[in-house]
């Protein structure tokens, strides 16, 4: 079967996904069967399924895990961060005012990017295991790459699980039909399964960026952690037991040293996407979409450093309460930005200077300067638009809390102790006499601090229903996401999800 026939099979099958760009850079690495017939062309196959978490742009969406729409949607509507509209900035037909009120509807364009984020990195890995099928390898050879493929692809159902909930489950190439919604309880039972089922095949070595034994048991733990909240059983203690697996990571003594520019080296990550401006990746330019226009002569005094678009900040309340000896703190930037050339003040073009403030006068009509701005991975003067530091997905830092928060919803506080105060000892601050879930929840947003998680913790506190900061009351069926009018129009056999009109 020649590329073209592959492509068209692939967005045949994806047209309830809204597939609809036939060159988009997801599709286009099936090669003919005559591909995949030695180890080499196997890995580059494989290889495959880790690209497609890079993500992707096209006419349609900015489909990008570590910038626009895929982490923005998961931060601005948590209580973490928020982008408010300065003038004519940032209003992008209201919906990041939607997200953060928590009025978003099915049309809302950073839903959609999430949708089609985590479907065409499925689509990408089912077609690669319909090419590894037809390559010729023994049952025995296909089990260990098999059990990678399956395990991202389980990544990308967990996400589906937590973001959308009911959602369409496909695992077979070559099935054309329209897919049905599956219960979230089913899509659940699902990436348990496939992780279940993967770990004997999985390599029990580190191996960056890769799908190892460690990995699958952190997801797995993420699965357990959330439980309560995804299908109304809590399993803590099965995430406790999944975390007691995890082995060879240590805590790196400087935080900031797991979001350097070469944080491929840091001994606490488990699992993050790979980035490389000099082979070409794509989408990730957080930082850049934080900072003030004018930030360059911060970086550099010749302004040597790409242009930013003053966009996404913390919300107020967020830096202030950090104590001020927590050494986190500084992944906030706040404060007056100093011209290197001059070393005064930088003065914006209204006149006044860029001193950035933890207060947010008006959501609608913000002032340039207002609200802190993510100052978490390292930048350096000369960077390219496309950053080099690795993305962060998964690092031993989350083992620790997860164990921390499930001993003290056993009511075993005490030991939760020895894993927070290996976090608290890095950041330089004391862990309390009393260890309380609401302790908990605030050393969760210290230490994640703007790593697109913050909502799903929001959710398992229930915090998320709460009023905060131009949020009223959230209904409870907000907990997931309206599956999108362009994908429900495309498959009429999807039901749109509870509570929501299309």
């Amino acid at each position: 079967m020649k590329l073209k026939n592959i492509t068209l099979i692939v967005c045949t099958a994806l047209s309830v996904f809204a597939c609809t760009n036939l060159d988009e850079e997801l599709f286009d690495r099936v090669k003919d069967e005559n591909f995949g017939k030695t180890p080499k062309e196997i890995e580059a196959l494989a290889g495959g399924a880790y690209s497609s978490l890079r993500g992707f742009k096209d006419g349609i969406s900015n489909s990008f895990p570590a910038s626009e729409y895929v982490f923005f949607l998961n931060e601005v509507v948590s209580d973490e961060a928020t982008i408010p509209t300065r003038g004519t900035d940032w209003y992008d037909g209201g919906q990041y005012q939607n997200a953060q009120r928590h009025t978003w509807t099915a049309q809302n364009g950073m839903i959609l990017s999430a949708w089609r984020y985590c479907y065409a990195g499925i689509a990408k890995i089912n077609s690669i295991i319909y090419q590894i099928n037809k390559s010729g390898l023994s049952e025995t050879d296909k089990k260990p790459i098999f059990a990678e493929l399956k395990s991202v692809r389980a990544y990308y159902y967990y996400m589906l699980l937590d973001l959308f909930g009911n959602v369409p489950i496909v695992t077979n190439f070559e099935d054309l039909g329209l897919p049905a919604n599956s219960s979230r309880q089913q899509v659940y039972n699902f990436v348990e399964s496939e992780l279940l089922d993967a770990l004997p095949y999985l390599p029990s070595n580190i191996a960056y960026s890769k799908f190892t034994k460690n990995v699958a048991y952190s997801l797995l733990a993420r699965l357990y952690l959330n439980s309560e909240a995804f299908v109304s059983k809590p399993r803590w203690q099965d995430c406790i037991d999944m975390c007691q697996n995890i082995s060879g990571y240590t805590l790196e003594p400087d935080y900031f040293a797991n979001f350097a520019t070469q944080n491929e080296k840091s001994t606490e990550t488990i699992f993050a996407i790979p980035y490389d401006s000099d082979a070409g990746t794509v989408g990730n330019y957080m930082s850049s979409m934080s900072y003030h226009y004018l930030q360059k002569f911060a970086v550099s005094p010749t302004g040597n450093y790409q242009w930013s678009a003053n966009g996404m900040c913390a919300q107020p309340g967020v830096y202030s309460s950090f104590d001020d000896l927590d050494r986190r703190k500084g992944a906030l930037l706040e404060g007056d930005q100093i011209n290197l050339a001059t070393g005064s003040v930088i003065i914006m073009d209204s006149g006044q200077p860029l001193t950035y403030t933890e207060d947010i006068s008006n959501f609608e009509d913000a002032k340039q300067n207002e609200g802190v701005r993510l100052n978490k991975y390292q930048i350096n003067a000369g960077d390219k638009w496309e950053r080099d530091n690795d993305f962060v997905l998964i690092r031993y830092a989350e083992i620790l809390m997860m164990q921390a928060e499930c001993y003290v919803r056993l009511n075993a506080p005490d030991l939760a102790r020895p894993f927070l105060d290996q976090i608290n000892k890095r950041a330089g601050i004391e862990t309390p006499a009393t260890i309380d879930l609401a302790y908990i929840n605030k050393e969760l947003l210290h230490e994640f601090i703007f790593e697109g998680r913050r909502r799903t913790d929001n959710i398992r506190f229930g915090i998320f229903f709460q009023p905060w900061w131009e949020k009223g009351t959230t209904a409870a069926y907000r907990a997931i996401f309206p599956i999108p009018t362009s994908v429900l129009s495309t498959n009429t056999n999807l039901k749109q999800n509870p509570g929501y009109t299309n």
